[in-house]
């Protein structure tokens, strides 16, 4: 019996576009055939973009490096040719041609994982965009298109707390992150 502890990564060419699926794939295809110890990771990675539609701040995950799938496994006997056999995957990274794929190095799989992280983390500790006493405008909810002064920041909660010009009186609005821009 191999010594399945003994894992490397590698990096599984894919279809462009077809990363999720290809990673499903994988996965399902592994279990299927009982081989889930000898791979325990597939992912793709992954960072989150901010669009504005239609009025509304929407975070999607682009796939930071297109193309390519991260595996950690441990490739013995039939599992390169099992995962090369998967539609949608083009061959391993760094293959010679008839050859064995090559592991990353350590030091690469830390900068794509710890990459990984840090976007993963980005998003949660966003630092906070705006400043009190700024003036904003409302791009959501019943006060869209109002402009307005930030008078407090809620960190934990991700509020604004804004002064807005309603009719001539002040009021006093409390407006998430997302549904404010920089004027």
């Amino acid at each position: 019996m191999a010594d399945i502890s003994a894992k490397k990564w590698y990096v599984v060419r894919a279809v462009s576009g077809q990363e999720n699926k290809v990673k499903s794939y994988i996965e399902t295809e592994i279990s299927r055939i009982g081989m889930a110890d000898f791979i325990s990771q597939v992912l793709v990675p992954t960072e989150k973009v901010f669009q504005v539609k239609d009025g509304k701040k929407i975070s999607k995950d682009k796939v930071y490096f297109p193309g390519y799938v991260m595996i950690e496994a441990n490739l013995t006997g039939e599992i390169p040719h099992i995962i090369k056999s998967i539609t949608g995957v083009i061959g391993f990274l760094g293959e010679v041609k008839g050859g064995d794929p090559v592991p990353l190095r350590m030091s690469e799989v830390n900068r794509m994982l710890g990459k990984v992280d840090e976007l993963a983390v980005n998003t949660d500790t966003q630092n906070i965009p705006f400043n009190i006493g700024e003036t904003i405008k409302v791009i959501d909810g019943p006060f869209n298109g109002f402009n307005g002064t930030i008078e407090k920041i809620n960190e934990e909660k991700r509020k604004l707390e804004v002064m807005v010009k309603i009719f001539g009186r002040k009021t006093p609005l409390e407006l998430s992150f997302m549904q404010v821009e920089k004027v």
